[in-house]
Formats: structure tokens, sequence, C-alpha cells
């Protein structure tokens, strides 16, 4: 693919923080998409679909038979309605099983690396976003492993996809169904006004791309020219990675100097601990509430002026973790919602920078 002449500024496409990040796992079924794609089944033979690329034309004032074509040509992946379904009833989450596929020897050394070859740019992000470098680290680290995996699935052909065949046994598939349609107007608006073949860019199996993969509603917003080299590149260009992180979460309610969370404690006396979890990750409660309803912040914490959470994470069979977590803790979530892999970023983005300091 030729990424070096595709995202120029006028070719900014999109992170979906809030929309689907892609996992270590799921990365592991890219690899071998295209090797293991069946014979192709293209959209041309669904009528729906080349309703949707009549009033998608209509509606952007796009060449039609361009958007027809294009639609017309994407490829079913029969693999990717099943990467979107949750895990079956029943299933335990555990923080420590999770936490151990992001924070590992080989991501924390490719992290060092990265911070180094980038010192200056993380800096910079910092100084004018006051967003931490270990936290623009921890998000590009477990999303990709640096540009290691950033996906082998024709963009275009995961969009369609999901826009079309996303899997009707999903408990919110309508919703996001309509996510996924609007992401593909929005790939095809971008690639159509820059004149980029659709079928060049590659991603995740949701359409994520880049480094920080970022879909394609996100980037016109958030993507940025940190180079200063005139256009927007979040494959090739780390410094244009890192100042598009960090204006995602400027966008998303990223407040300089406020820690992500804090340590907490319970009082079993007072303890209520189905209120405290009920607003889930959305910070909610005061110092005092929380205290009130049995959940006591640390030193700092108890200090903290604004809303806190108080987040679980599930250990398996063993007790729940838990912190008190603030609104910074939550701009985290909007990357992917999952009190998880906010921690994952977060501890990611710490132990790189301890072993930095070794």
């Amino acid at each position: 693919m030729k990424k070096t002449a595709l995202w120029t500024s006028t070719a900014i496409f999109l992170i979906a923080a809030s929309a689907i990040p892609v996992s270590a796992s799921a990365q592991k079924h890219s690899k071998n998409a295209t090797s293991r794609q069946q014979p192709a089944v293209l959209y041309a033979s669904r009528p729906e679909a080349l309703q949707f690329a009549d009033d998608l034309a209509a509606r952007r004032d796009l060449d039609r038979e361009w958007v027809r074509q294009a639609i017309g040509q994407a490829r079913f992946l029969p693999q990717v309605p099943r990467l979107m379904l949750p895990p079956a009833r029943g299933t335990a989450k555990n923080w420590r099983v999770y936490r151990s596929r992001f924070i590992d020897p080989v991501r924390i050394r490719a992290g060092q690396r990265f911070w180094q070859e980038n010192q200056a740019t993380l800096a910079r992000a910092e100084r004018e976003y006051g967003v931490p470098a270990e936290i623009i680290v921890g998000i590009i680290g477990v999303e990709t492993i640096y540009g290691q995996q950033m996906g082998t699935f024709r963009v275009m052909d995961a969009l369609a996809t999901l826009a079309f065949d996303f899997p009707a046994a999903h408990p919110r598939a309508a919703e996001r169904t309509e996510f996924f349609r609007r992401e593909l107007e929005q790939f095809l608006s971008l690639t159509h006004r820059s004149n980029i073949d659709p079928f060049e860019p590659r991603g995740s199996y949701a359409g994520a791309m880049g480094l920080g993969q970022f879909m394609p509603s996100s980037w016109v917003r958030y993507a940025i020219d940190f180079d200063g080299d005139g256009r927007v590149d979040l494959f090739n260009s780390p410094a244009d990675a890192i100042g598009s992180v960090a204006n995602y979460f400027i966008g998303h309610g990223w407040t300089p100097g406020m820690p992500t969370h804090f340590g907490v404690q319970f009082d079993p006396s007072r303890l209520q601990l189905d209120d405290l979890l009920a607003p889930d990750i959305l910070p909610t409660f005061s110092v005092a509430s929380l205290q009130t309803k049995g959940a006591m912040p640390d030193a700092a914490g108890a200090q903290h002026t604004g809303p806190l959470a108080l987040v679980e994470l599930q250990n398996g069979p063993d007790a729940p973790s838990y912190v008190a977590g603030t609104d910074n803790f939550y701009a985290i979530t909007r990357y992917n919602w999952s009190s998880y892999y906010a921690m994952a970023v977060i501890e990611l983005g710490r132990e790189v920078a301890a072993a930095r300091a070794r």
C-alpha cells in the first residue's frame, strides 16, 4: 500500500476511540485474513447495499457510479461478524489475565524503543496538550504494539461487512449496524474527495487504521499533522500518531494535571456496593458521597475535588480489585468503553516509564 501517498491533509481518516479498539487476539485473526478468504462474495449482489450507495451518493454529492462500484466490489468477510460477538454468557472477566495480554516484556521493550525514538515529540505533545507521555505510549502500545500490528484487512471490506452483515445475535446489533454504516459513509466520502483508491488502506477487522487505530470518523475530527510536513499520516508518522492521540483525549474531556485514579478501601459496616457500582465507569460521586457509602479513597483521592467512579475489575474466581476513577480515567474509556482497557493503557505506560528509568 502506498501509505505515504495516501494520508494527505485532505485525506484524514479517523480513530474510533469511542468505537472499537483492536485487541491482541483480534490482531492475530487479521494477520492471515487475506490468505484465508473464501471465493469472493461481492456486495454488488446485494440490493440493499446498492441502495445505500445511491443514498450515500445523493447525501454527500458524490459520483453515484463511483460509490456503487466501490460498495459493489467490497467483499463479504465471513470471519469478521464472528469477531464482533461478545463472549458467551457466564464467561468470567479476569483483570489479571487481561492485563497479562498487554503488559508483557515484548510490549514493554517495544515501548522503550518507541519512547526513546520519539522522546522530543512525546514531550511536546505533553507540553501542548497536557496528556502525559505515559498515556500516549500506553495507547499506541495496547492498540498496535507501536505499529507492529496495524491490521491487514482491507478497510473497505471490513466496513462493508459490518455495515451490511453485522451479527444479529449481538445485543446492540441495530445500533452497531448504524455506527458502521456511518463509518463506511465517512470512509467513502473522504477517499472520493481525496482521489484515493478505497481498496488500498488496510486496518483492523473493525476498520480502524494506523498506529493508534483511528476509525474513519475520528480521524476527521482529531487527526493532526504533528510533524509539520503538510499531511496527516497515522501509518508511517509516529509524530502524527502521537499528536493525534493527544488531540483525541483533549476532545474527549482530558484535564491536564488530573490523576486517572486513586486507591480505595471499603468500610464494611456501611458499604453500599450496588449503589456505588450502578453508574458503572461514569464519574458520579463526590469524595464525601463515596465515603458515606463506605468507599474510602486514599489520601490523595480524599483531596480530589471532582467526581469519582468506583471502578470494579473482576479477577475471575478471586476477589475483584477496585479503584476510584476520575474524569481522566473516563476519558481513556472513550477510546474503548472498558475499564479493563483503560487500566491496561495506564499500567503499560507506567511499566514502560519505569523500565526507562532503570
